[in-house]
């Protein structure tokens, strides 16, 4: 027997409806700021004292073009500290700034590889999708809470999904190879959820902490209403994030 479908006669159903439909709507799944502009680099908040070091690439600067095929070239060959998360997010943001002062993969590929063997038009791409990724993203990443290397195959996924395999990346603990298996089921179809569950990750589920006066009052409540806790807890986030 299929559920009947909610009483929208009653004011909470139809506000949690309208609430439903708005957060429907587009959401930041790529990145919002300027290509090159060192948004996550140049926060003190996240990257400290590194911040006031921050390379900005302008791809309308011949200069600032110049001096990203050599930071590509450089990233590329590793002659810098090649795990470093900030050194792997300044290299992101010089190939996209490259391949748009160039115009193309292709020639982004051969401005920055004069002089060296491995630079490529895939070694290019992968890293200018990373630059692309949302800022909340790219947070994580400088944080060093999303490896570099999960962030690529991240940067692989369209839409919606990528947020999505980023948080499951965080609350899942996957490894890099489980990111890549992910992002590669999903870009053959999987959705996004059947993937995830593949590897035990139920999205969705996530473990919080509440100050002890704060998770009494939430039990009380939950009981007094005959609800479970994580109802109130979702109608409560979801006015926090309208």
């Amino acid at each position: 027997m299929s559920e009947d479908p909610p009483d929208q006669s009653r004011p909470e159903a139809t506000a949690r409806s309208d609430r439903a439909e708005r957060r429907t709507g587009p959401i930041p799944t790529d990145r919002e700021s300027p290509v090159g502009a060192p948004v996550i680099r140049g926060d003190e908040s996240v990257t400290g004292e590194h911040a006031r070091r921050a390379v900005q690439f302008d791809p309308d600067d011949p200069e600032s073009v110049a001096e990203a095929a050599e930071t590509v070239r450089r990233f590329a060959d590793g002659t810098e500290a090649s795990e470093d998360n900030l050194v792997m997010l300044r290299g992101a943001a010089a190939c996209a700034a490259l391949v748009r002062g160039e115009g193309s993969y292709k020639a982004a590929a051969a401005r920055a590889g004069e002089g060296s063997e491995n630079t490529s038009v895939a070694f290019i791409r992968k890293w200018a999708r990373v630059h692309d990724l949302p800022q909340s993203v790219r947070r994580q990443v400088a944080l060093g809470t999303i490896a570099p290397t999960a962030a690529k195959h991240i940067a692989r996924v369209a839409g919606e999904a990528r947020l999505l395999l980023a948080w499951a990346t965080l609350d899942g603990d996957l490894t890099v190879r489980e990111v890549r298996t992910v992002a590669s089921a999903v870009n053959d179809g999987t959705p996004i959820e059947a993937a995830l569950a593949d590897h035990g990750i139920e999205l969705g589920r996530l473990e919080i902490r509440l100050p002890v006066e704060i998770y009494r009052d939430l039990r009380r409540q939950a009981s007094n209403e005959g609800r479970e806790p994580d109802a109130l807890v979702a109608e409560a986030l979801e006015a926090y994030l309208e």
